[in-house]
């Protein structure tokens, strides 16, 4: 039985998820007011996906009888100085919330609590996912200039990025 320990916890990285979903839209925001609009696109889908992984955990304590609680938050960052400053904001926000997973799950296995481990596996996937991209797009701008053919090309990537959750996440 998820305790409600754990419920306030699982409650808590709901609201953080969506939360994540606003670091991406003001991120997105910065771009688009810049005329970046493929790495404004790039910060769009990060914040469906955000959404995503908000409802995910929703669906789940719904699943688990437990109740959903909404909560409001700070207002995001909206200024960044550059593209670069943008990412690496972002790849911050990601090691937090990398943390935080974590925690979760050292609580899920300090409780036995089994569904919540097999659950949390799918988030602790994706951390991997998400901090090795963010990690090398850095890399990847570090090495361009915001004047070079490769700041437009990539610009031009992520204008064709979506988001489609796979079936099974």
């Amino acid at each position: 039985m998820l305790n409600e320990t754990l419920s306030e916890a699982l409650n808590e990285q709901m609201n953080f998820e969506f939360y994540s979903a606003h670091v991406y839209l003001a991120a997105a925001g910065y771009c688009s007011a810049e005329s970046w609009d493929g790495y404004a696109n790039f910060f769009m889908v990060q914040a469906e996906e955000e959404r995503f992984h908000a409802m995910k955990i929703y669906k789940y304590l719904n699943d688990r009888g437990k109740r959903v609680k909404l909560a409001g938050f700070e207002a995001p960052n909206n200024e960044y100085s550059s593209i670069l400053e943008a990412f690496e904001h972002a790849y911050a926000h990601e090691i937090v919330v990398t943390k935080r997973i974590y925690d979760l799950s050292d609580l899920a296995m300090n409780d036995r609590e089994h569904a919540t481990i097999q659950f949390l596996k799918w988030f602790i996937d994706e951390q991997v996912e998400e901090e090795a991209m963010f990690d090398s797009i850095i890399q990847k701008l570090k090495r361009i200039d915001k004047d070079s053919n490769a700041f437009f090309m990539l610009d031009a990537e992520f204008a064709k990025r979506s988001f489609t959750p796979l079936a099974n996440a």
